[in-house]
């Protein structure tokens, strides 16, 4: 990478992020370590996972916000 005036604003933004990140998680931790999931949102997980991997994708944002009717 070089220093920081040969970077994009992108790649800057992506590092800044990273590093608050972090150091949130170092400060404060994962709210939801251990705890256990259940078996049921395990599964579901899984299935949407496999079903993403295969290309699938979910519904439009568009699509549910109309249906929620949070236009």
């Amino acid at each position: 990478m070089g220093t920081v005036a040969q970077m994009t604003k992108e790649e800057l933004k992506d590092i800044v992020e990273s590093a608050v990140e972090h150091k949130l998680l170092e400060l404060i931790g994962d709210p939801d370590e251990g705890l256990a999931v259940k078996k049921q949102i395990r599964n579901r997980l899984l299935r949407q996972k496999q079903v993403v991997s295969k290309g699938g994708r979910g519904r439009p944002l568009e699509e549910v916000v109309k249906e929620l009717g949070l236009e």
